[in-house]
C-alpha cells in the first residue's frame, strides 16, 4: 500500500510529456519564424505615411498623413476621423517635406534601425558559421 512510488513516476511522466509538448511547439515556432518569413505592415516603401501628429484635446488630435501626390490633414476624435483638407499644392507639399526631413525620428524609426543592426549582425554571424 506504498503509493509514493506510484506518484513519483506518475509525476515524472507527466512532466515529461509537458517537456515534450513544449520542446515541440518551440520546434514549430522556430521554423515558422525561420521558413515563412513574412514583412509585417507590407513593403519597405510604404505608400501611406503619418506626417505629423498634435494632439489638441483628450482623445483629440490632428494629423498629417502623406499619400502619393498629396497630403492629408485629418481630424482624429475618439470615435471619428474628420478630412480636414487635402493640400495638393506643389509649393506647400515641398516645405512640408523639408520640414518633416528636419524634425526628430520618430521611436519607430529607431526602433527599425535597431533592430536591422540586429539582424544585420545576426545575419553576418550565421553566414560565418
Amino acid at each position: 500500500m506504498n503509493t509514493a512510488p506510484e506518484i513519483v513516476s506518475t509525476a515524472f511522466r507527466m512532466l515529461t510529456a509537458l517537456g515534450l509538448v513544449l520542446g515541440g511547439l518551440l520546434v514549430c515556432v522556430y521554423f515558422i519564424k525561420r521558413f515563412l518569413k513574412r514583412d509585417v505592415g507590407g513593403s519597405k516603401e510604404q505608400l501611406i505615411r503619418v506626417i505629423a501628429s498634435q494632439y489638441i484635446g483628450i482623445k483629440k488630435n490632428i494629423s498629417l498623413i502623406e499619400i502619393p501626390g498629396s497630403i492629408l490633414v485629418v481630424g482624429v476624435s475618439n470615435d471619428n476621423i474628420s478630412l480636414l483638407t487635402k493640400i495638393e499644392d506643389k509649393i506647400a507639399l515641398d516645405v512640408l517635406r523639408q520640414e518633416t526631413s528636419r524634425l526628430a525620428p520618430s521611436f519607430s524609426d529607431h526602433l527599425q534601425r535597431l533592430t536591422g543592426r540586429f539582424k544585420q549582425t545576426r545575419n553576418s554571424s550565421e553566414k560565418r558559421v
